[in-house]
């Protein structure tokens, strides 16, 4: 990597400030504190961020560096990577986060990794380089040439890891018992205890005890539920038949208010007819009484010619009786007194005989106009009793067909309104002939029922904490399934990254370790001034190195006997095999 310009904005005693680097190496001098460490700083923490962190130290290094005169604290750090793509990081040291920007300026910071604690890790994903090891190698700060025993064994472990997997920072052994380490913590083996898979194993069969007694519930929940379906099937079956018998028995209502109206209708009949018998025996008796009355014979009654024979011949006699003794004056005076007394007596009875028969002739004529007239008035009640009659007759006659139609269509209307709703609902199990039965019968067997349905949710209900407790123990046991299943597949990927690493240690170890190792001999030979010549990888020590007299050693036990100046790498555009050995005093 080459780091192209710095543009310092504000960082430290710096302020806006711009460095172009040049290729190879580049110098930079001044007094002291003239800002050449801050000028170290500036890159470090462009690239990593700055540290709000004291670790032990009296201030921070935000508190450090963070300008005095100025609110502004950022700069910007224009780099080269070593496959030739060019990047730009401007960071306000205020915020946790910088943006980065490729070659187009394109804002790509969202492209990285955002570590909670240390914000985003661009540089390191793009180098393959933490903050530690920049520091330990790359960067060597005033009264930080001298390596300690911490950044020694770092060097070294990184050394060794690269020699063993190509990486600096994986460590085949560690990574191994880490996997290790990880199944029994985080899984366990048969034999371990209070272990993930053993807990998980001694619930399930705890569950699997206790589920196992629950179950009978859980048929007889389902023995309730088929019940209370076949009851609920029968109660819409009798639902359907009581619509049906509910419907037959409005058209049997129907039918009776039909039979009802004709009914009246042929009591109407009946007391019309009676009606025509009274009129007619009415009739019958005002007939007789017409029949009763005399009417007197209109007879011009005379004198009574007897009486007046008897007068006119005792007349005659006198006068007679007179001409013979027409010589006995005394006997002709009293025979013309006696004719004169007769034609007197005549003459005033026929008189009083006229009188009597021209009475007689008017009461006859009273009474033959009285008889009349009760006749008339008789007739008259008979010629109205006829008109009711015939008037009742008719009605009774348009009545009865009236009946007869109205029973003729009640009986075909009936008829087929009940084949339409036995067709329609197709139930033939129904008694016609007893419809208040049958609707009594269906009710009370929708009623029974309901009342063991009703009965069978009580159970359920009562049942019902047993079958949650069984949801719940089952939604346990499927958990702790889904659970070992992961520890499994969990085991089942580490031993898979094991005897991938296993084969992937084997072949670096083949391939590559032979010629680091070469190298690396060469290098220690050169720093050490031939006193170090032999270097392996050893699995359990790492890095080991041959003694003159031919003591195999572990590097880390050498640097501290020893007491030498520590090593640390110096990189000039990311060249990894160039290792200078530096005095302690050197300058920077």
């Amino acid at each position: 990597m080459k780091i192209n310009k710095l543009q310092i904005n504000a960082f430290g005693n710096i302020e806006n400030k711009e460095i172009e680097l040049s290729e190879n190496i580049n110098i930079v001098y001044g007094k002291n504190e003239t800002g050449k460490s801050t000028l170290l700083k500036f890159i470090v923490d462009s690239l990593y961020g700055i540290s709000k962190n004291k670790r032990g130290k009296e201030f921070s290094d935000y508190d450090r560096y963070k300008p005095w005169k100025t609110e502004e604290f950022s700069g910007k750090l224009t780099y080269t990577l070593d496959n030739g793509k060019k990047y730009e990081v401007f960071r306000d040291f205020n915020k946790k986060n910088p943006k980065i920007y490729d070659e187009e300026l394109n804002d790509i910071s969202k492209e990285f990794t955002i570590d909670k604690n240390n914000g985003n890790q661009f540089f390191t994903e793009q180098t393959k380089i933490d903050e530690a090891t920049f520091i330990s190698t790359l960067v060597s700060m005033q009264q930080e040439v001298r390596l300690g025993k911490q950044e020694q064994n770092t060097l070294l472990q990184k050394l060794a890891n690269l020699a063993g997997t190509g990486e600096d920072n994986v460590s085949y052994k560690k990574a191994i018992e880490k996997i290790n380490k990880r199944q029994v913590e985080e899984i366990g083996t048969i034999r371990s205890q209070g272990r993930p898979i053993n807990i998980i194993k001694q619930e399930q069969f705890k569950l699997q005890d206790e589920i196992g007694e629950l179950e009978e519930y859980k048929e007889k929940q389902y023995e309730i539920e088929e019940i209370k379906q076949q009851l609920e099937e029968k109660i819409k079956q009798d639902e359907e038949k009581l619509k049906l018998v509910k419907e037959l028995k409005t058209i049997e209502e129907t039918e009776k208010i039909e039979k009802q109206k004709i009914v009246l209708n042929e009591n109407i009949l009946n007391e019309n007819n009676e009606k025509i018998e009274k009129l007619k025996l009415n009739r019958k008796q005002l007939e007789n009484e017409i029949n009763k009355i005399k009417v007197p014979n209109r007879e011009n009654k005379k004198t009574n010619k007897s009486q007046n024979i008897i007068y006119i011949a005792i007349m005659i006699i006198t006068v007679i009786l007179a001409i013979i003794l027409k010589n006995n004056t005394i006997a002709l005076i009293a025979m013309i007194t006696i004719f004169i007394i007769g034609a007197l007596v005549l003459i005033i009875s026929n008189i009083i005989n006229i009188k009597k028969i021209a009475k007689q002739n008017k009461n006859i004529e009273k009474q033959i106009s009285k008889a009349n007239n009760e006749k008339q008035e008789i007739q008259i009640n008979i010629d109205k009793i006829n008109t009711q009659i015939d008037l009742l007759i008719k009605n009774s006659d348009e009545q009865a067909k009236a009946i007869k139609n109205a029973e003729d269509v009640l009986k075909k209307q009936i008829e087929n309104e009940r084949n339409q709703i036995k067709n329609k609902y197709k139930l033939e199990e129904i008694n016609v002939n007893n419809i208040s039965f049958e609707l009594e019968n269906i009710q009370n067997s929708i009623n029974k029922n309901k009342l063991e349905i009703h009965s069978l949710e009580i159970d359920k209900i009562s049942i019902l904490p047993k079958l949650e407790k069984l949801a719940q123990m089952e939604e346990e046991l499927q958990e702790l399934n889904e659970k070992e299943q992961n520890l499994l597949k969990l085991n089942s990927s580490m031993e898979l990254a094991k005897q991938i690493l296993e084969i992937a240690y084997t072949k670096m170890k083949e391939n590559v370790t032979p010629k680091f190792t070469k190298n690396l001999s060469k290098n220690i030979e050169e720093i050490s001034d031939g006193k170090y010549k032999n270097v392996r990888i050893n699995d359990e020590e790492g890095i080991i190195v041959e003694k003159e007299n031919g003591e195999y050693i572990s590097s880390e036990k050498l640097s501290i006997r020893n007491n030498r100046p520590a090593i640390h790498i110096i990189k000039a555009r990311s060249n990894k095999r160039t290792i200078r050995r530096k005095n302690a005093n050197n300058t920077r």
